[in-house]
């Protein structure tokens, strides 16, 4: 009765083995909900980013196109030059005329403003003064009510030809404009519009990995970070464009001085059952070539009606990201299932309405 008995060796494993067991099992039902807890902040991330990069892409392609509404010359841009072009164009770092590019593209539309005028002077193209008409209903002393100093300006005619600008100065009393920038690419005449206009060119710089915009003068701004890709694909009308034809006595890439159609090089699509074809990227870099200098366009960006935007954007923790390269662009180091977070990709299709107004 005096002696004490402890436990034996055997005794001691088989108690640990089983306490190991049962801290395993329940390490095991913790660990996914570590998991779900740091990842889900990603997921969102993630979401609200893509929805930012798209929103902002449909806002602006959806304007793509909008013309003046009051003076002399109405109606969408399609009526005068392309109003989206795949390639950067502005003063900083433009891509040549010759170049067509599926992860960029620049849009041009006429915000809703009360600065729309045209010149009423032959204004050569190097030259950084316009004589302009003055605004109708515009105060006393303000006959160029609405411009303003910083403004972002286009300059086109009935003939293709197009030139943005920034205002510097305001000259009411002489109906005159003063403009910073390079020169125009064309010395325009007398009923040339001028009126304030929004120019964005959205870009993919796989550097930095972001979804940029570029404003065409000095603006370069990120809009969504860990972007890692960006596609534009286009689609319009199947026919060549008859679309502008400009006055008798002008000519432009379509027609000639009397009104002679002269596009006959451009080729007839297929549809593939649908009302639009598909236009490969490489259409729009072999001509016929329409406005003048460096903001020569390809004639067959006036069949473009649609545009389908592909938009691919990854988590920045290389710890959440597998080594799959078919789901994730750039791989990252994670091997567990349970801890990663696929790329996430949308696709998204737009008809800019003032670049269907004839349908």
């Amino acid at each position: 009765m005096t002696r004490e008995h402890g436990y034996s060796l055997i005794e001691v494993l088989v108690s640990m083995a089983i306490m190991m067991v049962i801290t395993g099992a329940i390490f095991q039902l913790v660990n996914p909900s570590q998991s779900t807890a740091q990842i889900q902040p990603e997921v969102q991330d993630m979401q609200q980013r893509m929805r930012v990069g798209a929103d902002t892409l449909f806002k602006d392609l959806v304007m793509a196109g909008a013309g003046p509404y009051q003076g002399a010359v109405t109606g969408s841009l399609m009526g005068f030059f392309a109003p989206i072009i795949p390639r950067r164009t502005g003063k900083t770092s433009p891509d040549s005329y010759t170049a067509a590019f599926d992860d960029r593209l620049t849009i041009t539309y006429v915000p809703n403003t009360y600065s729309q005028t045209s010149i009423t002077d032959p204004m050569p193209s190097p030259s950084a003064e316009l004589k302009v008409a003055n605004q109708a209903n515009c105060p006393a002393g303000q006959e160029l009510c609405g411009f303003h100093e910083g403004d972002e300006v286009i300059i086109f005619d009935s003939s293709g030809h197009f030139d943005t600008f920034t205002i510097t100065q305001v000259q009411d009393s002489a109906g005159h404009l003063q403009h910073r920038g390079q020169d125009f690419s064309y010395g325009y005449q007398p009923g040339a519009s001028i009126t304030q206009v929004k120019s964005h060119t959205y870009y993919f710089d796989s550097t930095n990995r972001q979804l940029r915009d570029y404003d065409g003068d000095d603006g370069d701004y990120p809009v969504v970070d860990n972007v890692v890709g960006l596609k534009f694909e286009y689609f319009g009308d199947p026919s060549p464009p008859t679309v502008p034809k400009p006055p008798s006595g002008v000519a432009n890439c379509l027609y000639d001085s009397l009104g002679n159609y002269t596009a006959s090089s451009m080729t007839t699509l297929t549809t593939g059952g649908g009302s639009l074809s598909p236009l490969p990227v490489s259409m729009f870099a072999d001509g016929p070539w329409c406005g003048g200098g460096s903001n020569q366009f390809d004639a067959d960006l006036y069949r473009v009606r649609k545009v389908k935007v592909t938009l691919r954007i990854q988590t920045p923790l290389a710890a959440l990201r597998g080594r799959d390269s078919t789901l994730f662009a750039n791989p990252g180091t994670s091997v567990s299932g349970q801890k990663f977070i696929p790329d996430l990709v949308t696709s998204f299709e737009i008809a800019p309405r003032n670049m269907n107004l004839g349908r």
